[in-house]
């Protein structure tokens, strides 16, 4: 059924495109290409996890570290490692922070292809205030 898994995990959806989009208000010159290369580090490190191997740290630069730092920091908080805020409720798994970060991904790709450099985050950006 389609927008199961969206309503499933609506929340870390939305957190994880709640953050990309603030990098990208903070810094509008940020690409989709950038987001993209953030996500597909994160996807990295928390699949590595997933498989009790130590995550390697990422070679990214600029606003594509920016855009890592930030997601890393809502994904830690989602299962429950912020040391500085409690864990969310309806705290995830690596597994299920790995599906998310991996939906959101297709969708930057996809738009992306639909509308330029800037697809995505001008699609994502009408929606989050």
């Amino acid at each position: 059924m389609a927008g199961r898994f969206e309503d499933e995990y609506f929340g870390v959806l939305q957190n994880i495109e709640f953050t990309i989009v603030r990098v990208h208000r903070e810094h509008p010159h940020l690409l989709d290409y950038d987001v993209d290369g953030a996500l597909e580090a994160l996807v990295a490190r928390y699949t590595a996890e997933s498989r009790g191997r130590t995550p390697r740290e990422p070679a990214l630069h600029g606003l594509r570290y920016d855009v890592y730092e930030a997601v890393l920091a809502i994904c830690e908080w989602r299962v429950g490692r912020d040391p500085d805020n409690p864990p969310p409720p309806d705290m995830n798994t690596v597994e299920e922070i790995v599906a998310c970060l991996k939906r959101v991904r297709t969708s930057v790709q996809r738009w992306t292809r639909e509308g330029g450099r800037q697809g995505y985050l001008t699609f994502v950006g009408r929606f989050i205030p």
